[in-house]
């Protein structure tokens, strides 16, 4: 009898603990000011989800500003670098379409626009990789290379090869690469590149007790560097899959080589992580030389991140979805606008422009696939087409409008990416780079199914009902 009277005592001190805590989080989500639907989002999973809902708002959902991370003063002085007025110098500064757009990345972002870039576009694994190991051989002085994700498999070991090849020749290597996007990646992997000379680090350490307040902000960006003149940036990581594709279809990705002045804005963003993380400086003239013009492309290199107060590559895609005449075109494999993207692509469409979103039909992620899914008849409502990618899994982070502006990045579209992920994307404002992604963009749509808004209303109830559960969650995701 006592032995009864004492666990109900601890079960009711436990419960009123554990709520007065749940109710103390959700007054502390309040208070944060974040948006609405976010918020009722963690209320939802707080109040229905007991011990767990605590447990991942705790790993996932505090409101951590990366400031606390990563010092802003040190972001400032490398903006603020010697390299800064060199490069304002040979900035593209004539007038031309979507001005208004590449002024709000200058002003906001601190992008700056180049012309005369040469644009090398890949749309399958191999065919970069193939092109990745031969600049990687021709370099002379460094090698700047940031990955989400750097396998140890036979892509990654191949890649880590050529890296000790080139330190062993006297070239400085950093590789940077994000923390949990290699969590399976054994340590040894990486020990060997730093054994032979080459300088490895990892971006923002999950590490307890400090893992619940890096693990929402991750490095999304795919960025190579070689001698400060060729550039890589795009979708793709180190890994075999990218290459071999999956079991239900190819890897369906796009990144693109950077020749000329606008390799300047990539080294730039890898020196702020490398900063970031190793609080070592370069700012050296070295790391940004001469480049003579490659190309008549014109290109500014684009970042975001969960710092600032400004969501810069968001807000910079409703301007150009807003800008749009004729057709905007994008791919993505995860679409979970924010409400703001989300209306925007709605009134283009309902304007009368040409809205085209491309989704893969099977995606890696079923969570967030299902997710992806809910939105769809509401964009069908508006005049929105949509095309399910059906060959394999697409991965490609692809927009494209009027023949004037285009982009290809590390960005989806999706609330992950917009507010809380360090991206990196190209934009580029000049035809022929917007006609090239369009004719890639219309190749895959080939392969796609167009979804019809009647067959796709007729889908069971059970999918409805998860996708539409899972939509509330979509903001976490």
């Amino acid at each position: 009898m006592e032995a009864m009277v004492w666990s109900s005592m601890f079960m009711a001190v436990f419960s009123f603990i554990y709520f007065a805590v749940v109710l103390t989080t959700i007054f502390v989500v309040i208070l944060d000011n974040r948006n609405p639907v976010k918020t009722m989002a963690w209320i939802l999973v707080l109040f229905f989800l007991p011990v767990v809902g605590l447990i991942f708002y705790l790993f996932f959902g505090q409101s951590t500003r990366r400031e606390h991370l990563i010092s802003r003063r040190g972001y400032t002085r490398l903006t603020k670098r010697p390299m800064a007025e060199y490069q304002s110098q040979v900035a593209l500064k004539t007038p031309i379409e979507r001005q208004q757009l590449m002024n709000f990345f200058s002003r906001v972002n601190g992008a700056l626009p180049f012309g005369g870039n040469k644009v090398t576009v890949y749309v399958d694994g191999t065919s970069m990789l193939s092109d990745l190991i031969r600049e990687l051989y021709s370099a002379k002085h460094h090698i700047h290379m940031e990955f989400y994700i750097f396998e140890n498999d036979a892509v990654g070991r191949l890649v880590r090869d050529v890296l000790v090849d080139r330190a062993r020749e006297g070239v400085k290597v950093r590789v940077l690469h994000d923390d949990v996007g290699c969590w399976k990646v054994n340590h040894a992997f990486y020990e060997h590149m730093l054994c032979e000379g080459i300088e490895v680090m990892s971006f923002l350490k999950v590490r307890f007790p400090q893992f619940t307040g890096k693990v929402n902000y991750r490095n999304h960006r795919k960025i190579v560097v070689i001698d400060g003149k060729v550039g890589f940036v795009g979708g793709m990581n180190l890994a075999e899959r990218y290459v071999k594709g999956v079991s239900w279809g190819v890897w369906r990705d796009t990144h693109v080589r950077l020749e000329g002045k606008a390799v300047y804005g990539l080294q730039t963003a890898f020196l702020t992580d490398w900063y970031a993380m190793d609080r070592t400086l370069f700012t050296s003239a070295e790391y940004f030389p001469k480049v003579d013009t490659q190309g008549l492309a014109v290109a500014q290199i684009v970042t975001s991140d969960p710092v600032g107060e400004w969501r810069d590559i968001m807000q910079g895609l409703m301007m150009a979805i807003c800008s749009a005449r004729h057709y905007f075109y994008v791919q993505t494999p995860y679409f979970l606008p924010e409400e703001e993207v989300k209306t925007a692509l709605q009134t283009a469409a309902l304007a009368g422009v040409d809205v085209r979103v491309m989704l893969p039909k099977r995606a890696d992620t079923w969570l967030i696939h299902k997710g992806s899914l809910s939105y769809l008849s509401e964009m069908m409502d508006a005049g929105v087409k949509i095309y399910l990618y059906r060959k394999g899994f697409i991965h490609s982070k692809l927009m494209v409008s009027d023949d004037n502006f285009s982009t290809v990045g590390s960005t989806n579209m999706d609330f992950r990416s917009f507010e809380h992920n360090f991206e990196a994307n190209a934009f580029f404002y000049d035809r022929d780079t917007a006609l090239a992604l369009k004719e890639i963009f219309l190749a895959d749509q080939k392969k796609c199914m167009l979804l019809s808004p009647k067959v796709w209303n007729r889908r069971s109830w059970k999918n409805k009902v998860t996708e539409s559960v899972v939509r509330l969650l979509s903001p976490l995701l």
